[in-house]
């Protein structure tokens, strides 16, 4: 791989999904990429530049960009953050979702499904009626064969550790797959969540705004430019004193944005606006 095949690779990963490749991500894309050269049947990266940048190259620059991105998540990850949630917006939530009000929460980037069904099982936990409300977890990841994983619902027994007592006992199912023992989520649970495939740097397809919006450990890939952007529009997309959630390793330090700090990587949106609601455009 020349230098100019990485800067080819480096710009129209960029435009593509924001993520920010340096030099000192060279081994890195190497490493992954020479998977995919070998899966197109290529023998150079410069063929492989010119696949990408080809009107047939749509699937690949796809399987490119998941390639580079590290899809590392579990059950309850950062569980403060679920504990939050539990604790300071269900009360509120649950009421207005007894009274008639919509209730949304956003999984931006969530991977196989571990973070967007955690939220489902701490909705469950607080309002064991949720599925009769109007309370749904929207789940959005660019990573098609991620969001095919999720929707299947079936994970690694050894994954249940993360997952409190009760909820395995209640929502969860035991399966054997081979000589391996696994779990599928409960169609309970299953029941609250939304998979759709979305670029966070494309169009969004939503009318209306969420009470929580995680999106965590997307953002350590973007420059503080694309942060920016991206955090602005997440605000945008946030319901009046609903909350934003980002990864610990990340920071919005040198980012302007009008969300008031709370504690570690949690932000608030002031209570100042008016309008709820979650639509899908057609």
């Amino acid at each position: 791989m020349s230098w100019a095949d990485f800067r080819q690779i480096a710009q129209l990963v960029h435009a593509g999904a924001g993520i920010a490749l340096t030099e000192s991500k060279v081994n890195l894309v190497y490493s992954r990429l020479a998977k995919r050269l070998r899966a197109a049947g290529l023998k150079s990266f410069r063929d492989y530049c010119e696949l990408i940048n080809s009107t047939e190259g749509a699937d690949e620059r796809q399987a490119m960009i998941a390639a580079l991105t590290t899809n590392v998540t579990r059950f309850f990850r950062e569980k403060h953050h679920f504990d939050h949630v539990r604790d300071h917006l269900l009360p509120e939530l649950a009421a207005r979702a007894r009274a008639g009000a919509r209730v949304r929460l956003w999984s931006a980037g969530c991977s196989s499904g571990e973070e967007p069904y955690s939220l489902a099982l701490t909705l469950l936990d607080a309002v064991p009626n949720a599925a009769e409300l109007d309370m749904l977890v929207l789940a959005s990841d660019i990573d098609p064969a991620m969001l095919a994983h999720a929707e299947r619902g079936v994970y690694r027994a050894s994954q249940l550790e993360d997952i409190p007592l009760a909820s395995r006992r209640n929502r969860l199912e035991m399966i054997k797959s081979g000589n391996e023992m696994s779990f599928r989520i409960g169609d309970c649970v299953r029941a609250l969540v939304r998979f759709r495939e979305l670029n966070l740097l494309g169009s969004w397809p939503m009318a209306g705004k969420f009470d929580a919006i995680f999106c965590r450990n997307v953002m350590i890939y973007f420059d503080k430019p694309t942060q920016e952007a991206l955090v602005n529009r997440l605000a945008a997309c946030l319901e009046p004193g609903g909350y934003l959630f980002i990864g610990h390793a990340e920071s919005l330090t040198g980012v302007r944005h009008g969300l008031t700090y709370v504690r570690p990587a949690t932000y608030q949106k002031p209570a100042h606006e008016s309008g709820r609601g979650l639509k899908w455009r057609t």
